[in-house]
């Protein structure tokens, strides 16, 4: 009995020992195993950083409005401020501009606005943010130079301090640093930026496309981005404006080599040329067109005057004394010998050369003796204004070129070749597509996934989001106020959606006016109903209608009480409902009902 006991006893301290043992062991291997993954996330953990916030308030999802904020600690510092041109839908509207609440919130940690080029898409908005915030503002000499044309116009001029930058030079704004380097566009003076922050480098290319035979400056300093990427880029915002086209972008010169064969097979005609303002690339090779075949220029069009006078007193454009000539003295000279450079080029209801167009110019006439080069590819959604210019110009009996007839055309954004040599060079640990819409963006983000960036190290955001790093990861966070303020003339945000809806409305269906006029001291009808159309029906060729519509408003009048009478909300409310309800029955349209009671 002792002796069972005594074994059952050894027995289960073997059994004890055996179980700690195995524990012991396990825990052991158990350590061993998860030691790396501890070691990485203690490690992980002391490589982050003073968290960097980039905040994209315009230019994804739309094309224009490019603004971003990049934000660190208590400062901040705007990356361009540009607006975008109203759709079909912005009915009476002259420009849209991004929303600066968030700004105007942090006004106090703003410390500058720095400006990649001087395209419309990026200084546009800039007077009407700087009306609100009072920061200086950091760009090249032409970008500059075209900003204090605009700051003149707002009368803003000398209130804004104004800080010239090149190329390799780099500017503090606080706890960040902004290098410049330069690349190639559609316009001179054109930068990328390497922000340098607590958290790491991020690169934002800007605008850009490699031209290795620039018309003016040198190509785009690749090395720069590439000894960057050597160092380690954290994040790129790449241009996607072109993600969708295969290839590269041609040089600008090749534009110039159409243009001299179009002026040779032009000889005897007068030239008409529209192109955007700003492509000083094309209009010098214009100038140097019309000197080499002995003609004079003429300049049509408010922003074209504006960009070109900018740009000869800065000497961006070089034109021999005399080429260029006031429009008043055009008719000196045989037409022959006439070049007109003139806005326009994107059929725009204004513009010069759709006025030419209309035979609604006060100085020019379209005629057989014309020869009109439209160098530029129309915008997504001008193409019908183009073609109906085009139409026009071609039955007062010009000769037309346009878009892909002849190479009178190169685009200023990189094409996919390029966008992933820019990508192959900086070598960034994350990838944000910027400046296009959702496809472009998306389209650019496969390209970086084609290139090896891994899809989760790729974000494609939205304006308003919060895109944040500590140098380690990065993430979508949160929101701030974003979205756009329409102008419209004078006014700036006091256009709203419902005014829009109105304002289709009214464009869609007309406008029909209730007039009825109550006796105060009796409180009954005195006179009217008087019915008012605009944009409805022409009220003389149907009475008839009309006539209806008043019986309609008097038996609604007639059944209604003194109070309703005194109650003009209601009164309106019946008059409206029972007007709408008569018009729809008989003519399927829902004209704007406006009724308006007055006391006498």
């Amino acid at each position: 009995m002792n002796r069972n006991n005594s074994n059952h006893k050894r027995s289960g301290e073997n059994r004890s020992n055996s179980r700690q043992a195995s524990q012991q062991k396990n825990e052991s291997g158990s350590s061993a195993s998860n030691a790396p993954a501890r070691a990485m996330k203690t490690a992980k953990k002391d490589n982050r950083k003073t968290p960097v916030k980039i905040i994209p308030l315009g230019g994804l999802n739309e094309i224009g409005k490019n603004m971003t904020a990049f934000e660190c600690s208590n400062d901040i510092f705007i990356v361009d401020c540009g607006l975008a041109f109203p759709d079909s839908e912005m009915l009476g509207v002259d420009i849209v501009i991004p929303d600066f609440t968030y700004i105007e919130r942090n006004q106090a940690k703003v410390r500058g606005v720095v400006l990649t080029h001087g395209h419309e898409d990026h200084i546009g908005g800039l007077a009407y943010l700087l009306k609100k915030i009072n920061v200086p503002v950091y760009g090249t000499k032409l970008t500059l130079g075209l900003v204090d044309g605009k700051l003149k116009e707002h009368g803003l001029s000398g209130r804004v301090t104004l800080n010239e930058v090149a190329p390799k030079k780099t500017v503090k704004m606080g706890c960040m640093a902004v290098e410049f380097i330069s690349v190639n566009h559609s316009i001179p003076d054109s930068v990328g930026l390497a922000i340098h922050t607590p958290a790491g480098v991020l690169v934002h290319t800007g605008d850009f496309k490699v031209d290795y035979t620039p018309i003016n400056g040198g190509p785009i300093d690749l090395a720069r981005f590439g000894e960057l990427g050597s160092k380690g880029v954290l994040a790129l915002m790449a241009d996607s404006t072109n993600a969708e086209r295969p290839g590269f972008t041609q040089s600008e010169r090749t534009v110039g080599n159409s243009f001299e064969s179009l002026f040779t097979k032009a000889e005897g005609k007068r030239i008409i040329i529209a192109t955007f303002s700003s492509n000083i690339h094309r209009i010098q090779q214009i100038i140097d067109c019309a000197v080499r075949t002995d003609r004079k220029i003429a300049v049509f069009g408010r922003s074209m005057v504006n960009v070109i006078t900018t740009a000869i007193e800065l000497g961006y454009l070089e034109a021999p004394s005399g080429t260029i000539i006031d429009i008043d003295l055009m008719n000196r000279y045989e037409a022959s010998r006439i070049v007109l450079i003139t806005t326009g080029s994107q059929g725009e209801p204004m513009s010069a050369l759709t006025r030419m167009a209309m035979n609604d110019h006060k100085k020019v006439n379209i005629n057989c003796n014309d020869f009109i080069i439209i160098s530029a590819t129309p915008i997504p959604g001008n193409e019908k204004y183009v073609t109906k210019v085009v139409n026009e110009l071609m039955k007062s009996g010009a000769e037309v070129v346009y878009e892909k007839m002849y190479e009178v055309h190169v685009s200023g954004h990189a094409c996919q070749e390029e966008l992933k040599l820019m990508l192959a060079l900086t070598k960034p640990k994350y990838f944000i597509p910027v400046h296009g819409e959702y496809k472009h963006l998306k389209k650019h983000a496969q390209l970086a996934i084609d290139m090896g960036i891994p899809e989760d190290h790729i974000i494609i955001g939205e304006i308003g989001n919060v895109i944040e790093t500590d140098g380690v990861d990065m993430r979508i966070t949160s929101r701030v106020p974003a979205g756009r303020i329409l102008v419209d003339g004078l006014g700036v945000g006091d256009v709203g959606s419902i005014v829009l809806r109105d304002r289709k409305h009214l464009a869609q269906d007309g406008l029909i006016i209730v007039v009825i006029a109550i006796d105060k001291a009796s409180n009954i009808i005195a006179s009217g109903p008087d019915i008012i159309s605009r944009g409805f029906v022409y009220v003389r060729e149907s009475e008839e209608l009309i006539e209806e519509a008043k019986q309609v408003l008097n038996a609604t009048l007639s059944q209604c009480s003194i109070h309703d009478l005194r109650e003009w909300n209601s009164l309106k409310s019946k008059l409206k409902d029972a007007l709408s309800e008569y018009i729809y029955s008989k003519t399927k349209r829902s004209p704007m009902i406006l009724p308006i009671i007055m006391e006498i």
